[in-house]
């Protein structure tokens, strides 16, 4: 039955072409963002945890930089410890050498004076951006290496190393004085005989490689998380990019499927909308 009141084939028509035209603008959004979920009414369970892991990979590029800033420091310190190494190494060579006879120990003493001055100069130097880890009381330093959320609790992980004291091994090479041994002096800290200042070189310069060997592992161990971090980083991104990403490929295909959907809803209203238009004839 046709009726100039009620069009029921333009209200199906109708219908369809709005279906099509709410379909065809969420998959321009898609399209245009890149992005199959936008926003919590997507899909809510998985926007909120690609938010929480959005935030997390946030958080770890920004701890990767701050542990870039420490490495640097622990590096510079690393340096003047290797460099007060070879100069504790240099020092124990001229006092073993005081050892013979007929040598001018005030002449090896000016040469040990001078290697001390240079360890001071080195240790002065060895700090990065004001922070020293190389001149006073070895303590222990602890960084931010990451953050967890095991058992469901929010936390930030650490990492700790320890600084070392140079300082110390320059005051007590500045101690030997191969022209004026203590001898007879119960002071520890003060050699009697050569035999002692050369015993008192070698365990200073012990402590300067443990001192080195020591801001060594340390550099290394914060490079190897640097390292963690970056790859804990990229699988984060890989992650959130599979649950939110759009399939670009499936989206195209789908745009030109609905673009042609549209053309037809548009042409079946319009045959719809043109059908009372018959009975106009029969009153002719």
């Amino acid at each position: 039955m046709t009726s100039i009141l009620t069009n029921n084939s333009a209200m199906v028509a109708l219908q369809t072409l709005n279906m099509v035209n709410k379909s065809l603008t969420e998959t321009q959004g898609r399209v245009s963002s890149g992005l199959q979920i936008s926003s919590g009414k997507d899909n809510a369970a998985y926007f909120a945890i690609s938010e929480t892991m959005k935030g997390d990979s946030s958080m770890y590029e920004a701890i990767n930089e701050g542990l870039t800033s420490t490495k640097n420091s622990v590096a510079t310190a690393r340096l003047g410890a290797e460099t007060v190494s070879d100069l504790a190494q240099q020092f124990s060579e001229r006092v073993a050498f005081a050892q013979g006879s007929g040598v001018n120990l005030a002449d090896v003493q000016s040469e040990l004076d001078s290697i001390v001055s240079q360890i001071g100069t080195a240790i002065s130097q060895s700090t990065f951006n004001g922070d020293d880890l190389v001149s006073s009381a070895a303590s222990t330093q602890t960084i931010v290496s990451g953050v967890t959320r095991s058992g469901g609790t929010f936390a930030a992980t650490t990492m700790t190393f320890d600084s070392v004291d140079l300082s110390a091994i320059q005051t007590a090479l500045g101690n030997i004085d191969l022209e004026n041994l203590d001898t007879g002096s119960t002071d520890a800290a003060v050699p009697d005989t050569l035999a002692e200042a050369l015993t008192m070189a070698e365990t200073q310069l012990g402590n300067a490689i443990s001192a080195a060997t020591s801001l060594g592992v340390a550099e290394k161990s914060i490079e190897a998380q640097q390292e963690f971090l970056g790859s804990l980083t990229d699988t984060l991104d890989q992650g959130v990019s599979a649950m939110v990403d759009a399939e670009m490929e499936e989206e195209a295909a789908r745009l030109q499927a609905l673009q042609t959907q549209q053309q037809l809803a548009t042409q079946a209203l319009a045959m719809a909308n043109s059908s009372p238009q018959s009975v106009l004839s029969l009153f002719r």
